[in-house]
């Protein structure tokens, strides 16, 4: 067996090459073989995808002290208008680019040009600077502010303090280090008389990055005079500041073009085999995980053959801005480049200057106001958005990645991962959460299968049926002592500039709303609030009690994990005991909500106070227990990532297996607006579209053959994103509600009722047909359906000003006589005759 044979064998199995191993790879000329192996490395750690950045270019200014023999980008002041673009020209271009889509502002420049040009150093104070790097700064710093796109800076050799202050109005930075040969650098040689081209300074530079915490950029530039060996060796040098300090998101391998008026413009270029070899072996010393760049506007007409050697990344790609670095080679139109990417069986997807590894791990590599930045442009996994898209905003619903796709070639395959993932639940298999992740990571034809799997599961299921309750939401108080970071809703002490005032209604309130949701065809009442410091067990015993004794037939669907938990408490009872008493007194099920992401990894931070997984699942497995079912939620789209959503559903399935409890699994996208979180900079905007469209796919491969109906929440996704989500495995769209304060509280802008004529027409529309159901998924008798279709106007709902002691929660009267809504203790005062909206002031009755 030769040595590469044995290379290619510890190679495949995770091993990575030694640096006298990696020196070797110089004298294989097998370019083909190099690059089948490190494109199986490359899917191995990128999977179908391959990113590009949508960037402005920022030629901040063209001066600089070194004259490298190929650059044209360095020009002399008497050859430039001006030293350097005023800060109103940036952000007008930034703004521009903000317009088409840009996320990243890509200030190049020459290096520290005001010690070569009186120019550089007159313009400078002119406007109040010292050195080229302070004004760097300063417009890094109003774009970041002014524009939201995220500054990468290419700054050239720096000093410590230099990285430390640009570090904090940038998302990442860049050196090229070209060649780590010193040899490059003796006359007659490209960097003759470039004192900030020397080896030594450059890495010097990426060393101080990487101890700063710096997302950095490198690469070499082929082509140059330097032997393959010198590369091999350039790329060893940049590993091994990767291994210390881990910083390095991208090795890009440029190709040099030879420019006319450069001292270069004669030598030849290399060709395209000797760009494919590099790359291959860029891959193999660097292994599965690194970006591997290559600029496809360097190399037009051959990008599938890049593809195939081991890339992942196309680099920053800009619809406004030229290159002006290489002015002669245009970027390729965005379109052009998803076919081309597509035709190589490849998926384009948008990235952020920072790569999603880095973007996912903000506290480490970013500063806060820039991981704010980040945050609010990036989805779970750390890539971009690509809409404006949110839970709870009326925004057109955007295209997926299955939309995308349709007008790319058919080269593009299905990860056999994601194939043998997707059997796997359709099986009811086991699974472990590297698998589930690796669906919620699924992009481009692996997205495509795992929506199109999930629908074709939903069809065999459901059928065409979707189904969904007449219901009516009272959220009783919203005085709670908790400090849920994502909550807009409760009101205390630290929470009292949030939207609305603190309230807590009393027993006769939640009679009357109940008698009237029970006129107007409801089957269900759904109940929960904040956890109020006077409530105890006994307050939602009374809660029970008071719309049993008005409703007798009505649904009680009521009190989270949370308020079941604090419940018992309050009793010194234990929560099964509990549960027990609230059954007895007329509970019927649960609302699994509270559980919000179950990894107390995430907990820890979102709502550290609240119960911890293992005792939201406790009260779920007891309330089972106890004859009780209940619904499980998930409230997705803040701080956690792929892995916590894995996580969330196995303990679900895993629950679901040994009781059969959960009737059905309720996404709940995250509203962003109001959130206390969001508004310290702290969480993302939501899930992305994408994002909510997979969550309902994926739970339903995952909870295949355990939990039958998966629900789209049309107050957190909209009434025409929940249709999307019916063509990915969802078949029931919740209740019409009447009222709704929580997600409202958030700010979202969806009504707080949706009655069953528009759910119905809608169902309809969608080529589905509709089911009005009760809560346990039985039909909904004919009487409530005719009731529900024939319901007047709803009665505007007034909710009495909190004090520091609860309300009573039990009615005022005998509940024993017969009971109307106008029986009830409260004045209804028509505002006109014609009027549907009506005010009720609520008549107290005396607390205990």
């Amino acid at each position: 067996m030769s040595d590469w044979s044995r290379l290619q064998e510890s190679l495949r199995r995770g091993v990575s090459l030694s640096d006298r191993q990696a020196v070797s790879l110089a004298d294989i000329e097998d370019t083909a073989s190099l690059a089948a192996v490190a494109a199986e490395l490359r899917d191995r750690g990128h999977h179908n995808v391959i990113t590009y950045s949508r960037k402005v270019f920022i030629p901040l200014t063209h001066l600089c002290r070194d004259v490298c023999h190929y650059c044209t980008f360095a020009q002399t002041p008497k050859k430039i208008g001006q030293p350097y673009m005023t800060v109103d020209d940036v952000l007008s271009l930034c703004r521009e680019g903000a317009k088409l889509g840009c996320q990243e502002a890509l200030f190049t420049l020459g290096e520290k040009p005001e010690l070569r040009y009186r120019a550089a150093r007159e313009a400078l104070a002119e406007m109040g600077f010292a050195t080229t790097l302070d004004y760097v700064k300063e417009v890094a710093r109003r774009v970041l502010l002014e524009t939201g796109l995220l500054p990468h800076i290419n700054a050239g050799c720096m000093d410590a303090d230099e990285i430390a202050g640009l570090r904090q109005v940038s998302a990442s930075m860049g050196v090229m280090l070209e060649s780590a040969s010193e040899r490059l650098c003796q006359k007659g040689m490209p960097h003759y008389g470039s004192p900030d081209k020397e080896p030594s300074r450059r890495l010097r530079t990426m060393e101080l990055a990487g101890a700063a915490a710096v997302p950095f950029t490198s690469g070499v530039l082929i082509g140059i005079g330097e032997t393959r060996r010198e590369r091999v060796e350039s790329l060893l040098a940049l590993r091994r500041l990767h291994q210390r300090y881990g910083h390095l998101q991208e090795v890009i391998i440029q190709n040099f073009r030879a420019k006319p008026g450069t001292l270069m413009s004669a030598a030849p270029e290399p060709d395209l085999n000797e760009l494919l070899w590099t790359i291959a072996v860029a891959r193999l010393v660097f292994g599965p995980s690194m970006n591997i760049q290559a600029p496809p506007n360097l190399s037009p007409g051959v990008l599938p053959q890049i593809v195939a050697a081991g890339i992942n990344d196309w680099g920053g790609v800009s619809p406004l801005t030229p290159d002006y670095v290489n002015p002669e080679a245009p970027w390729p139109h965005l379109e052009r480049l998803a076919t081309e990417t597509a035709a190589a069986g490849k998926f384009l997807e948008q990235r952020l200057t920072v790569y999603p590894a880095y973007a996912s791990d903000g506290p480490r590599w970013l500063a806060p106001e820039v991981e704010t930045a980040v945050l609010r442009l990036s989805d779970a996994a750390g890539f971009a958005r690509r809409d404006n898209w949110v839970p709870g905003e009326e925004h057109p619903v955007p295209g997926t990645d299955a939309q995308l796709l349709a007008a790319l070639p058919s080269a593009a395959v299905v990860s056999g991962e994601v194939r043998d993932i997707v059997r796997r639940c359709r099986e009811t298999a086991a699974l472990n959460e590297s698998e589930v992740t690796r669906l919620f990571n699924a992009r481009g034809a692996d997205f495509s299968y795992v929506v199109a799997q999930a629908n074709q599961l939903r069809q065999a299921v459901n059928g065409d049926t979707v189904s969904y309750v007449v219901n009516r939401n009272i959220n009783y108080t919203n005085v709670c002592y908790f400090k849920c970071q994502f909550c807009a809703f409760s009101k205390g002490k630290q929470s009292e500039n949030l939207r609305g005032r603190p309230y807590d209604i009393s027993g006769d309130d939640i009679a009357a709303r109940c008698v009237e949701a029970w006129e107007r065809g409801a089957t269900e009442v759904c109940m929960q609030g904040g956890i109020h410091p006077d409530y105890t067990g006994q307050t939602y015993i009374d809660i029970v009690h008071t719309v049993r004794s008005v409703t007798p037939q009505m649904h009680i669907h009521a009190f989270s994990p949370l308020e079941v938990w604090q419940g018992a408490a309050t009793l010194g009872i234990s929560v099964p005991v509990f549960l027990r008493r609230l059954r007895d007194a007329g509970l019927d099920t649960l609302p699994g909500t509270a559980a919000e992401v179950l990894h107390d990894e995430v907990r820890a931070t979102l709502c550290p106070d609240k119960l911890n997984t293992a005792q939201w699942l406790e009260v779920m497995r007891a309330a089972h227990d106890a004859g009780l079912r209940t619904t499980a939620t998930i409230m997705y789209g803040h701080i956690d990532k792929p892995r916590h959503w894995a996580s969330h559903l196995l303990h679900i399935r895993a629950l679901q297996q040994r009781t059969g409890g959960f009737t059905e699994f309720v996404p709940l996208p995250f509203v962003h607006m109001e959130a206390p979180m969001y508004l310290k900079g702290t969480a993302r905007r939501g899930p992305s579209f994408r994002e909510a469209v997979l969550m309902h796919a994926v739970a339903r491969l995952v909870f295949h053959g355990l939990i039958d109906n998966i629900q789209a929440s049309w107050v957190k996704m909209g009434r025409d994103g929940v249709t999307a989500c019916l063509n990915a495995g969802a078949n029931d769209l919740g209740g019409s509600l009447m009222n709704e304060s929580i997600t409202r509280a958030a700010g979202s802008g969806h009504g707080q009722e949706w009655a069953p004529a528009l759910v119905d027409a809608k169902i309809r529309a969608a080529g589905r047909r509709p089911r009005m159901r009760t809560t346990l998924y039985a039909d909904a008798s004919e009487e409530r359906r005719q009731a529900a279709f024939a319901a007047a106007p709803l009665v505007e709902v007034f909710s009495a000003s909190a004090g520091k002691r609860q309300r009573s929660k039990r009615i005022g009267r005998d509940s024993s006589e017969p009971l109307t809504a106008q029986a009830l203790p409260m004045t209804w005062v028509q505002t006109s005759p014609d009027s549907t909206l009506y005010e009720s002031v609520v008549l107290m009755a005396a607390c205990n």
